[in-house]
């Protein structure tokens, strides 16, 4: 089970959630960044590390028995601010795609840079599977 949190005087925000009340167990997923299941970097496009980092984050999920709809929570780190808003209809894209809906408490922080070298995002994430 899995609630959405917005205070009632709060306006609904636009592509996360404010907080997410969930029951069952829980995934905790390490940060995944834009490499392919044999850790190589397939583009140096933003956008396409980003969707490479979600499937990353599902293929994970899924060796829990998860789905997407069970992610309740994702911290993003990229390494350049401007890069993510330039990118911001190709990564919106990509997450519906790839995870489909915004009810997941989000924060994404710039950094000034991540342990690969080539990687421009990095999402952790944490999972809530009902239980049975």
């Amino acid at each position: 089970m899995k609630k959405t949190l917005l205070p009632p005087s709060w306006i609904k925000p636009r592509g996360y959630a404010n907080g997410v009340a969930a029951v069952g167990t829980q995934v905790f997923i390490a940060g995944q960044i834009g490499w392919d299941a044999q850790a190589q970097f397939q583009s140096t496009d933003l956008a396409a590390q980003t969707r490479q980092a979600l499937q990353n984050v599902v293929a994970v999920l899924e060796q829990a028995g998860g789905r997407p709809a069970h992610l309740v929570r994702m911290t993003w780190y990229v390494t350049d601010k401007r890069d993510y808003l330039a990118s911001a209809k190709e990564i919106g894209r990509a997450f519906r795609e790839v995870i489909g809906n915004y009810d997941i408490a989000m924060s994404a922080v710039q950094v000034v840079a991540l342990i690969e070298d080539q990687a421009k995002v990095e999402i952790e994430a944490t999972a809530v599977i009902p239980l049975s």
